[in-house]
């Protein structure tokens, strides 16, 4: 069924509001889900202004007989999409460098349009702006997800011209807000230590959150962000706006806290230079918004219902639970080792068997990270009868079959290498750097996607059984340059490989389209949007210590939903103190529960509980999966404790996860509060994935009232404890 369009202009429906600043208002365009509104207006001059981005307006005219209390300038009401030109004098939203070498760019209100899905959720507003002087043109693409409380924004840039231009700056977004104070939440970190929480009170002038890594560009910062108005983040109260970029390589988020006291945020691709070719058209990736009148949590909220819906590969399906066995072998793969781990894994009831790095190169065997990458024939040493063997084997066991890959990326002791050098990312006469002994390939030439598409091809074609991928991506971009583009353009080379990335993921996609596809980028390094929107989920961090993963997690599920996130019971010796196999199966189970070990270093008690979790985690994943995540205290506000929990849609079922992280005995024996639940309802409350209960409230019979206002109490007694409570309706 084809989508609903309407043209408009829509100076016919609000003509001569009156506007602040001394100008009047021509018409407004109303973009807007259930509960949120964006408010585009234009003068009679067909200036466009960024009006309103807030809880939902019932109708515009709330903007008729504003007046202003301050002088009329550039800067008072806000543009749409700020450019360089003009009387503007803020930060750009777009540079271009027209033919006649003129730097000023200003746009006009050229008419606006509309379609809504045939489900009628989602309802596209382009609105279309031209240059006063050139055939120069942006159309901005608006997207509201209604039921999500979800607005996308991204934007098209049209050469219409007779000759090429230079674009400087493209973002995908412009919007202002307006406050008193503003509390920017971002998480950052680096290598096993990704999403850190920060926040911080923006003071006047301009922030940034950016990387220039081009691949692993979330290990550090991530594209995403929480601006909280007026009073710092808080769980459920408070004004709260949060976005996250749909990109997989360099980005800038800007927040420019202006001299008329209002915040402008821009956020997009990182500026750099592009030839924008006459008749060219330029798209930018998506810079996805939500408004909570209710504080970060509903945010959070919003943005994982608009990610299972929208935003995630395959986002409505279950994840299957996994064993990978690169913590319990490393390199030392060969078949009598895989068939012993798949035996074993299939007694503690993974669905999954994933068989990481090492299985490939004859020349260069694949036995550690200094040879074989790139040459992505099995090793028929280690694995005589091949990956089919190997799958054919796993389905014997009921299970189904991943493999590793990492097909970006080439060892300089390959054959690949040596045949191709002229597909390694690079500029002549100067050092190609490695890292971990790899370099890059150049996605942005067609023959090298070939490649990498063949690399998954293959794979998949060898056994009908295979059914899940690995792909790793274990460096960054440091030296830049690319035999396949031009020498005047090679800046571009940042924005095409990208889309080369992207155009393999389509492919991959096309052919492959119930193939489980996981992003893993040295752990967190490609955590976004972009490449969720090809990945069934990525891989949360090379760290899989419980002690820092209850950090990493509660970063990364600010922004991403937890059905997305690898999580893996491991073995890893913890730095800070000793976690038993309980405590360590509980961290993980709040997001897509895996294993990551050899099951025959189990003690008999570690397998005991290892197979109890697995047995405890599918009876709850739905819920932990499928539902609404209420952070009750974080182990950033309280040393102590961290808490979540997890409420299904219809509030009948929910699961709490409970930790005492600290090493020492406690006598602090605090009550949880259970957010989410409905006050109405009675829910028998039970401890699970116990052999014994530390909470006496296990068993009983509470109101949903109590458990809201009251709460469960696991009584710890020793720190590195944990605890997980069921609560079901009881009629």
């Amino acid at each position: 069924m084809a989508a609903k369009i309407c043209t408009f202009i829509c100076a016919a429906a609000f003509a001569g509001c009156a506007v602040a600043g001394g100008y009047k208002t021509a018409g407004i365009v109303e973009i807007s889900t259930n509960d949120t509104s964006l408010l585009v207006s234009y003068t009679e001059d067909k200036i466009p202004h960024f009006e309103y981005f807030g809880k939902k307006i019932k109708s515009p005219k709330y903007f008729e007989g504003n007046q202003s209390v301050t002088q009329s300038d550039v800067g008072e009401e806000a543009p749409l999409y700020s450019e360089r030109g003009g009387k503007n004098f803020l930060e750009p939203a777009i540079e271009v460098i027209h033919p006649d070498g003129d730097l000023n760019t200003e746009l006009r209100f050229a008419g606006a349009e509309k379609s809504v899905s045939a489900d009628g959720n989602v309802e596209t507003t382009i609105v279309r702006l031209a240059d006063k002087k050139e055939k120069f043109f942006v159309n901005l693409r608006f997207k509201a997800f209604r039921k999500e409380n979800v607005i996308s924004e991204s934007a098209e840039i049209v050469n219409g011209g007779d000759a090429d231009m230079k674009l400087r700056k493209f973002v995908s977004g412009y919007f202002c807000i307006r406050g008193r104070k503003y509390f920017l939440t971002h998480i950052n970190g680096n290598w096993a230590n990704e999403a850190r929480v920060s926040e911080a009170e923006l003071t006047r002038g301009i922030t940034a959150i950016q990387s220039r890594k081009l691949v692993r560009t979330t290990l550090s910062e991530n594209p995403a962000f929480m601006l909280s108005l007026d009073t710092p983040r808080n769980e459920e109260s408070g004004e709260v706006i949060a976005g996250a970029l749909a990109w997989s390589g360099n980005y800038k988020l800007e927040f420019e806290f202006d001299e008329f006291g209002h915040l402008n945020i821009i956020g997009g691709i990182l500026p750099c230079e592009y030839i924008l070719k006459k008749g060219e058209k330029f798209d930018t990736p998506e810079l996805i918004l939500t408004y909570s009148p209710d504080g970060a949590g509903r945010a959070t909220r919003n943005l994982h219902d608009w990610a299972r819906n929208y935003g995630v590969y395959a986002g409505k399906s279950p994840r299957p639970l996994l064993l990978n066995c690169w913590e319990g072998v490393t390199f030392n793969v060969n078949e009598p080792v895989m068939r012993e781990i798949m035996d074993d894994a299939s007694k503690l009831g993974a669905e999954l068997f994933v068989m990481d790095d090492g299985w490939f190169g004859v020349k260069y065997p694949r036995d550690d990270e200094r040879a074989g990458l790139g040459d992505w024939q099995v090793n028929p040493k280690k694995l005589p009868n091949g990956l089919a063997g190997l799958a054919d084997y796993a389905a014997s066991k009921g299970m189904k079959f991943g493999v590793w890959i990492e097909p970006e990326m080439v060892n300089p002791q390959s054959e690949l290498a040596n045949t191709h050098p002229d597909w390694i990312v690079g500029f002549p006469g100067r050092d190609k750097p490695q890292i971990r002994n790899q370099w890059l390939l150049d996605l942005s030439n067609p023959k090298v996607q070939d490649f990498i598409f063949g690399v998954f091809d293959g794979v998949l074609k060898s056994s009908p059984n295979i059914s899940y991928i690995k792909w790793d991506a274990n460096r960054h971009l440091e030296s830049v340059g690319s035999a396949y583009i031009a020498q005047n353009e090679q800046e571009r080379f940042y924005i095409d490989y990208v889309r080369g990335l992207y155009n393999v993921y389509a492919r991959i996609r096309a052919k492959y389209p119930n193939v489980v596809l996981q992003a893993c980028a040295s752990g967190g390094g490609r955590i976004d949007y972009g490449a969720l929107k090809y990945n069934d989920e990525v891989w949360g961090s090379d760290n899989t210590n419980p002690f820092d993963r209850l950090f990493i997690q509660y970063g990364e599920t600010l922004f991403y939903p937890v059905k997305a996130i690898g999580a893996h019971i491991s073995k890893t010796p913890c730095r800070n103190f000793t976690t038993s196999m309980k405590f360590r199966a509980d961290v993980a189970m709040m997001c897509r529960l895996g294993i990551e070990m050899r099951p025959s270093d189990l003690t008999d008690d570690e397998t005991a509980d290892l197979k109890r979790a697995v047995e405890t985690y599918k009876k709850i994943r739905d819920v932990v999966c499928e539902g609404d995540m209420y952070r009750l205290v974080s182990p950033y506000d309280n040393r102590n404790f961290a808490a979540t929990a997890y409420v299904s849609k219809d509030k009948t079922r929910a699961v709490a996860f409970i930790f005492c992280i600290n090493d020492k005995t406690t006598t602090d024996r605090p009550y949880f509060k259970i957010g989410g639940l409905d006050a109405d309802k009675k829910y028998k409350v039970e401890e699970i994935n116990c052999p014994s209960k530390l909470s006496p409230q296990s068993g009983k019979v509470l109101s949903g009232e109590y458990l809201m206002n009251r709460g469960v109490n696991p009584r710890f007694r020793t720190g590195a404890l944990s605890a997980v409570f069921e609560l079901t309706e009881v009629k």
